[in-house]
This record gives structure tokens, sequence and C-alpha cells, in this order.
């Protein structure tokens, strides 16, 4: 799936076909909900861009930090055993719990982006 993306955000592209129109929300949002519409895909990217940038001066205008789409932080929750496991895992290949579990994850993403025809390696 692609995404708008604008001043460090990203937003989903759909079509209701009872509205007969494009719509979409930013994604990774924890609490602000910011959503747009559109008839064509240049209204959508439009309102896309307003509402994103109609976000930030409300943020500004209340002397707010606007929130950014994922922080980076990630309340995961896993069985005890999982849990353990990982632990002994971690601990037996001398990392953390928090790089191994980046690390799995990682090799996960790589296989479903070659799976799903989309590179996810970095460029340099």
């Amino acid at each position: 799936m692609d995404f708008l993306k604008y001043k460090g955000y990203k937003g989903s592209v759909e079509y209701s076909e009872k509205d007969n129109c494009l719509f979409g929300k930013v994604q990774g949002m924890s609490k602000d909900l910011i959503l747009y519409e559109g008839a064509t895909l240049e209204d959508l990217r439009a309102d896309f861009e307003a509402a994103v940038d109609d976000y930030l001066e409300g943020c500004r205008a209340e002397g707010v930090e606007p929130k950014k789409p994922y922080s980076g932080v990630l309340n995961l929750r896993m069985s005890p055993e999982l849990h353990s496991q990982v632990a002994v895992v971690a601990a037996t290949s001398g990392t953390s719990i928090n790089e191994y579990i980046n690390v799995a994850i990682s090799h996960q993403l790589q296989e479903d982006m070659v799976q799903y025809g989309k590179s996810s390696k970095k460029r340099s």
C-alpha cells in the first residue's frame, strides 16, 4: 500500500463506494485524529496537506508540541513463557531483550517485504 507523505506524516488512501469519494487518515497518531477527503487524488492530496498544516498550526496556537507518528516506543504484550524464552536467548547472545526483538522484527520484515514485492533495504 502506498501512502501520501507530507512534513513527516503519512496518510492512507481509501475509497468509499457509498459516498463515491476518496478519504484517509494520518497513520501512527496515538491520540490525535487527522482526517481528509477528496473527489480526486489531487483533491485528496490537497486536503491531506491542508489537514496536516491545520493540525500543526493548531498545536502552535495552543502552545503544545505536535505529536509525531510512530514515536519509536511500543508496548508489547506477550505470554510469560515467550518473555522468558526471549530473555534467555537475548542474554545468551549478549544482547538486550529490546535489541533482540528489534533484530527479530527486522528479519521478519525483510522476509515479508520480499514476499510482497517491496524492498525495505536501506540505501546508502
